[in-house]
């Protein structure tokens, strides 16, 4: 069928005759090659052992039987299902998408969610840190210079790192980090204190009149530091189903999330038996935006499809996305000698190792925490009434293919059981998963007509 995109095609890369060699010495490299194929492009597929055995409840009789050993990759073979894009683009992008479908959802309804949240007031909220020392940056006008006294682009590796990194704050910067889901959680009690007020009732019956949702999603800035974006909607007491008062604006919500975000804080750890030197707040770069329905669309506004676009891309990075830094614990410190990071990134994780052998610091698990800069929240969370569940999404789609694919009857008994023997393929196959998986193509655009 002709195509009407007028990209040029990718074309596959072609087998060499080694490959053909090692490839032959398989004995059903038809049934390989859909097995593989079957993962969807899965960089570190979950190796599993075990059977599956049909039986007839009525006579006993096996139908069927399936052993792993005698597939043709010799394991059960499962997407890894990792939301980062440097451990598996393929699993990251099906990650993406299901995040879109579930911030948009509470945007716009779908997916069992009534389309009348789209007429709830809604803000799209990013929530910065604050400052721990001057870093390199770019100004609002492309001519100015950063402090250095140059001119960075785009993409110049110093952005984000400190103009002095002996006078930068690296023990604030981790600490910040470590207790950025504690302000976050502050932030939200202050919210609700503040519409509360507002309406004239106590918080505890605030839940009577209207309900705060939201759903959210961490990002690391250049410098390292932990920021969120959030949307936030105001709606009747059953959630989403009911409509909220008629006093509870997008103007009211604007103003109690500037009013909530200031007021926030989390008094800092006790170091050698004194507090630390001051309390984590919210940076002032604060930005608060109504979002508009699509329908009200003029280029200027901030649109549905706009947000949940811009949420789901960060669902996927982690801090070696903005850093540099490692996308994997280290179980010993010397480990990071054998890693290439920027320096500003290994200084971080230093700091939080060193501050992880403290016993008084040892509840926030720093070392644990460490190559992701001390940062230990969920990078995707929500309220229960924002919106359906990735659970939901992912249910839906296995519903979706097992009606597509030949299932036991009604009357047969299913005995299986599968254990975990290990992740990733063997070099062979890893070569033939590249050879038969999909050509590069242009990141779906999840938005395109939102």
């Amino acid at each position: 069928m002709p195509s009407h995109d007028r990209t040029t095609a990718i074309p596959r890369p072609q087998p060499a005759a080694a490959d053909l060699a090692v490839f032959a010495s398989y004995r059903n490299l038809p049934g390989l090659v859909r097995q593989l194929s079957s993962l969807g492009g899965c960089a570190q597929p979950i190796r599993l052992e075990g059977h599956r055995t049909e039986i007839n409840a009525a006579t006993g009789e096996i139908l069927r039987e399936l052993k792993s050993k005698e597939l043709p990759a010799g394991h059960l073979l499962v997407r890894c299902g990792n939301r980062r894009t440097t451990r598996c683009p393929s699993c990251a992008e099906l990650y993406r998408q299901d995040t879109f479908h579930l911030m948009a959802a509470g945007l716009r309804g779908g997916k069992n969610i009534p389309e009348q949240v789209a007429a709830h007031p809604r803000v799209f909220v990013t929530l910065t840190a604050p400052s721990y020392g001057p870093v390199h940056g770019r100004r609002s006008s492309s001519a100015a210079r950063c402090g250095c006294g140059h001119t960075h682009a785009k993409d110049d590796p110093a952005l984000g790192t400190p103009l002095n990194p002996d006078r930068y704050d690296y023990t604030g910067a981790v600490l910040w980090n470590a207790h950025s889901p504690a302000l976050w959680a502050r932030f939200m009690l202050h919210l609700r204190r503040t519409i509360a007020a507002v309406a004239g009732v106590p918080q505890r019956l605030l839940s009577k009149l209207v309900r705060v949702s939201y759903a959210k999603v961490a990002e690391y800035q250049r410098r390292g530091l932990i920021h969120f974006h959030a949307v936030i909607r105001l709606d009747g007491p059953a959630g989403g189903h009911t409509p909220p008062p008629t006093w509870a604006t997008p103007e009211l919500l604007t103003d109690a999330v500037h009013a909530a975000a200031a007021r926030a804080h989390v008094d800092g750890p006790e170091i050698d038996g004194h507090a630390y030197a001051f309390a984590f707040a919210f940076g002032k770069e604060l930005d608060v935006k109504v979002i508009r329905s699509a329908a009200f669309q003029d280029g200027t506004t901030i649109t549905e499809g706009k947000v949940a676009g811009y949420v789901a891309k960060y669902a996927t990075k982690g801090a070696e996305s903005a850093t540099g830094t490692l996308d994997h614990r280290l179980k010993l410190i010397a480990e990071l000698g054998q890693e290439t990071i920027p320096d500003h990134a290994a200084r971080m994780i230093r700091t939080a190792w060193a501050l992880g052998a403290r016993r008084d610091l040892e509840h926030l698990k720093l070392r644990a925490w460490a190559h992701m800069l001390g940062f230990r929240g969920h990078f995707s969370t929500k309220t229960r009434t924002y919106s359906t569940t990735l659970g939901a999404l992912r249910a839906a789609r296995a519903a979706w293919q097992r009606r597509h694919t030949s299932e036991p009857e009604p009357t047969t008994l299913v005995l299986a059981h599968w254990a975990y023997d290990g992740t990733g393929l063997t070099p062979d196959l890893e070569r033939l998963a590249t050879l038969i998986g999909r050509s590069p193509t242009r990141q779906q655009e999840v938005t395109a007509g939102a």
